[in-house]
């Protein structure tokens, strides 16, 4: 039977990822009919949602883990949720969802709740994969990589900067813009340069967020694109980046920040299952 998605069979948590280098964020040893692992994942198929899910079944082999395409829609991500909660008892959790963006994107968490409410099954949704220092420092690396930040190889914590300013550029409207402030403020102080946050595709744009740097007399600029990829148009941020004279990094991708943040998503969500 659906449901709106305003009353969904479903359970929302907000635990943080475990983040300490040595600790496990998912335990060795799973209950009995232990929840699935399903990356929801905008778009409809792309290698950097497969390498992060790889990584993840590789690391943990124990875990189910499961891709969940959006793009192919809220049906389609019902009927896999569904599957899965086929071979477990009535009640039991099928699945812990995990968002693979860095903040809050209305339409990705539209999606999933509309799936939610058409499956029926019992589903635990987790906050996005940030803000979290992790995820400022594997800006820092991807603007190290194309020669935009420099870092210390053991701390990486900048030891010169080749710009004066620095823009993290997301997906997902204002919202996520507003939430990524975290993220530039976290990002900063690795720099020791002032860093703002934009958006991809809406206001404050890249552009805006430039002038606001020239303001206070940042004149060398660089956009880190705080996405992991599949959620964010990097032509869009090529073409911003080029307009304003300012270089640009990669997206996030597959970097090992993302593959422990989802893993501490899932294994927080265990608790008390």
């Amino acid at each position: 039977m659906n449901q709106s998605p305003e009353r969904l069979p479903t359970r929302e948590r907000s635990p943080r990822p475990v983040t300490g280098r040595h600790r496990r964020p998912v335990p060795a040893q799973l209950p009995a009919h232990a929840p699935a692992l399903v990356l929801a994942v905008p778009g409809s198929g792309d290698e950097v949602s497969a390498e992060v899910a790889g990584a993840l079944a590789v690391e943990n082999p124990h875990v189910d883990v499961r891709l969940a395409h959006l793009d192919d829609g809220a049906e389609c991500v019902a009927k896999q949720l569904a599957e899965l909660a086929a071979g477990r008892p009535e009640g039991a959790t099928a699945a812990v969802v995990v968002p693979l963006v860095t903040g809050p994107y209305p339409r990705v968490f539209h999606i999933i709740r509309e799936a939610v409410a058409q499956s029926g099954v019992n589903v635990i949704v987790t906050d996005p994969l940030g803000p979290h220092p992790m995820l400022a420092e594997a800006l820092h690396v991807r603007l190290a990589d194309k020669g935009l930040a420099r870092a210390d190889r053991m701390r990486l914590f900048n030891i010169g900067a080749p710009v004066d300013g620095v823009i993290v550029a997301t997906a997902g409207g204002g919202e996520a813009a507003r939430a990524a402030e975290t993220t530039a403020v976290l990002l900063a102080a690795r720099l020791a340069v002032p860093v703002v946050a934009a958006s991809i595709d809406a206001a404050p744009s890249i552009g805006d967020a430039s002038e606001r740097l020239h303001r206070i007399g940042a004149s060398k600029l660089a956009v880190a694109p705080y996405v992991i990829g599949p959620e964010g148009d990097l032509g869009k941020v090529a073409a911003a980046a080029e307009a304003i004279g300012a270089g640009y990094g990669d997206a996030i991708g597959a970097h090992t920040a993302v593959v422990q943040l989802v893993a501490g998503l899932y294994g927080g969500c265990l608790e008390g299952i």
